[in-house]
């Protein structure tokens, strides 16, 4: 298993301190922002390592403070029901004795019922599409060079992006994109593993999709942008080391925030999971 990937199972497994408490490590990505992402993929896990025979159908949390990225993070795991079919728990994600995020997990044992779904929309494959990693390198020479690094190294999670253009000077256009993601390697057969790295993978380049109709870069000096909220829908099985159409699309924005839907197919046409957020979005452009 390559490095990057094994690094990111590590990250999401946990150390685990009580029946309900858990410590997790934090990724060092060069800012010193937690990634979203993180704590929602770690804040999952935790809940699930609380939850027997049942798995995770949906997910709503706040991200309430910036994380430390040079600092573990606390995770506080309620059990707030079991019942004949559901289990709901409440995860307290916190740093330094202050919340930086919570988080509500519904839990489902199996069951059989109507089974209806909307059609995965008509992209070319991903064989067809450059990595955003590549992107990123082909374009080193306008990132500024104490980022430079971060940007044009090996990640876990491969993007393909249908909608390619330089992530630098992007064009304004239509507030949807698709993105193909999948694991850059084999993962282990634990469901728990492919749930919190999609938890993990959905926060990233979602808020971005409501800059596409101003073209503005996420790089942009006078850009402001941090998700406020984060939801997530497990609607079928899923592998996240086989290819997966991640479509997002952003209805409104105001007020300084954008909100942003995305649907998650994999390649047999399958919707397999649904998310949302809504962030904040200043533009402060100096005169």
């Amino acid at each position: 298993m390559k490095q990057v990937v094994n690094n990111l199972i590590d990250l999401l497994r946990l150390e685990r301190l009580s029946t309900t408490k858990f410590i997790g490590r934090s990724q060092d990505l060069g800012f010193p922002k937690v990634f979203g992402g993180q704590v929602v993929g770690q804040s999952l896990s935790a809940a699930t390592q609380t939850v027997e025979h049942r798995q995770p159908h949906s997910l709503h949390c706040y991200f309430l403070r910036p994380g430390d990225s040079n600092q573990p993070i606390e995770y506080d795991v309620e059990i707030v029901r079991d019942g004949g079919s559901f289990s709901v728990r409440r995860v307290t994600a916190s740093q330094f004795g202050k919340s930086i995020l919570v988080m509500t997990i519904s839990f489902q044992r199996a069951e059989q019922g109507f089974d209806h779904q909307e059609v995965m929309p008509n992209v070319p494959g991903p064989e067809l599409f450059k990595s955003e990693l590549s992107l990123y390198q082909e374009h080193a020479d306008e990132i500024p060079q104490k980022v430079r690094e971060l940007f044009t190294a090996d990640r876990p999670i491969e993007y393909r992006i249908v909608e390619n253009q330089n992530p630098f000077r992007p064009r304004p256009g239509i507030a949807k994109r698709h993105m193909w993601i999948r694991s850059v390697d084999k993962l282990p057969d634990d469901p728990l593993v492919h749930q919190s790295m999609l938890a993990y993978t959905t926060d990233y380049g979602f808020l971005e999709t409501a800059l596409m109709p101003h073209g503005i870069s996420i790089g942009n000096p006078y850009l402001n942008i941090a998700s406020l909220d984060h939801a997530m829908w497990f609607h079928r099985e899923f592998r996240l080391d086989e290819w997966l159409l991640y479509v997002a699309d952003s209805p409104s924005a105001s007020q300084s925030r954008g909100f942003v839907r995305g649907q998650i197919f994999n390649q047999s046409g399958q919707l397999v999971a649904s998310t949302a957020q809504e962030g904040l979005i200043r533009y402060n452009k100096k005169a």
